[in-house]
């Protein structure tokens, strides 16, 4: 799963998810790709799963980018504990996602089945997303 080789601080405040992304927010490397069109984190393990689901449909022929990285910490503290006594432990890494931001890109494949492959993807995440084409968003714009 992915997650940094180090950090400087083990443990981090959440931050806020508010407005939308300014970069990240194109299709540079692939085709077709995943936008997310609402504020979330998206666990390690949730992008490691759509990245399967998307290489196994395209019987790992043509190529996938993976354009977020889970670079947040979240702590949790165990069940049934007290309040105070500091913050918990480190439990999972996240990638915090704002709308507008490229998750996935594919390329390499017809466009049925690159849009097959992503929408398996949307699955596994936690937020709404839709599918794009690097067209659809060079001529939105």
């Amino acid at each position: 799963m992915l997650m940094p080789k180090r950090v400087k601080h083990r443990k981090q405040f959440r931050g806020s998810m508010a407005g939308k992304i300014t970069r990240g927010n194109k299709i540079t490397d692939g085709e077709y790709g995943i936008i997310a069109t609402e504020p979330c984190w998206i666990r390690s393990n949730q992008i490691e799963a759509a990245r399967i689901a998307m290489t196994r449909h395209t019987k790992r022929g043509g190529k996938v980018w993976i354009k977020i990285f889970p670079d947040k910490p979240v702590t949790a503290k165990p069940a049934e504990t007290r309040m105070g006594s500091g913050k918990g432990t480190l439990e999972y890494w996240v990638a915090v996602v704002k709308p507008g931001r490229v998750l996935f890109e594919i390329s390499g494949v017809s466009e049925e089945v690159a849009r097959e492959a992503l929408r398996l993807a949307t699955h596994k995440l936690p937020c709404k997303c839709k599918i794009v084409s690097r067209a659809d968003l060079e001529g939105g714009e």
